[in-house]
């Protein structure tokens, strides 16, 4: 009878991987990479949408975590499953945390994610210009940084997925982290990606509200106004200096909410936010 679950099990886990099949960013040791273990190696999985949108549109997911762990279920696997339910593919990403690894090396996890989605595009099924991020927490700093910190990619490189651009077509960032600097940063955010004592001038280039141009691609934040781990102040600072850039930007403020609330399906209030996040989609023309 053990052997018959055993078996059981091994089939089952094993139609899940090729369901949802995991893939490193980099086909050798990723740059920086301190060891061999699952932590050092920054990967997507992949829930591709069994009926694509007709936009062809796809986002990577960025879980949460203070920059220490990942939240991979709520704000990982939850997040891809809605997306695979309204026709798009998602990507959820594993990617490199503190104090193990610092600046740059989350952002090169990240950019390389969406140089990959992209340069896979006809692989997918996707648009190669219909390819957004979703941030939660932690994850939203990198998002934002991703979207804030971008390159066109390089033309000569060898490896086809570094010539790929790294800006985002869109973001979604939930009770994100954004600023870097007092009073509204998340201390432990701050600590765990940059350090005990980080160089001011680094401290100011994070603070991603602070990176805004009219490049920066659209964005829709959700946030709440008692979040007492991650201030409202951090989304709100964004959604200005989007607009203030000319940015299409749309904010939805709940009034009561803890943090880290995920796609909140139990709470009778804040489970609407997604969708809010389902029709900006739509009106942006990436639904």
């Amino acid at each position: 009878m053990k052997r018959v679950v055993a078996v059981l099990l091994f089939a089952a886990a094993a139609a899940l991987a090729q369901q949802h099949p995991v893939v490193p960013l980099w086909s050798g040791p990723a740059p920086g990479a301190q060891g061999t273990a699952p932590e050092d190696i920054p990967a997507l999985t992949i829930y591709k949408a069994s009926a694509p949108n007709a936009a062809r549109s796809a986002v990577i997911v960025f879980p949460g975590g203070g920059y220490v762990h990942l939240a991979f279920d709520y704000e990982g696997t939850d997040v891809a499953e809605w997306l695979n339910q309204h026709g798009v593919s998602a990507f959820v990403l594993r990617y490199r945390l503190g104090p193990k690894y610092h600046y740059p090396v989350e952002l090169w996890d990240a950019q390389r994610a969406i140089r990959y989605v992209r340069a896979h595009a006809q692989d997918f099924d996707i648009a190669p210009n219909h390819i957004g991020i979703w941030g939660f927490s932690a994850g939203g700093h990198l998002a934002s940084t991703a979207g804030t910190h971008f390159d066109a990619g390089d033309p000569s490189a060898n490896d086809p997925v570094e010539r790929q651009n790294s800006r985002p077509d869109f973001m979604i960032l939930a009770y994100p982290v954004i600023t870097m600097e007092d009073p509204y940063v998340h201390l432990g955010s701050l600590h765990a990606l940059l350090g005990e004592k980080p160089n001011p001038e680094l401290v100011r280039s994070l603070s991603n509200e602070t990176q805004v141009n009219p490049n920066t691609p659209p964005c829709f934040l959700f946030h709440t106004s008692d979040d007492k781990v991650v201030p409202v102040q951090n989304s709100i600072q964004f959604y200005s200096a989007l607009i203030n850039a000319g940015v299409s930007a749309e904010i939805h403020i709940y009034l009561h909410g803890r943090h880290g609330v995920g796609l909140a399906p139990k709470d009778p209030v804040l489970k609407t936010w997604p969708e809010h996040v389902a029709d900006w989609l739509k009106v942006e023309g990436f639904l």
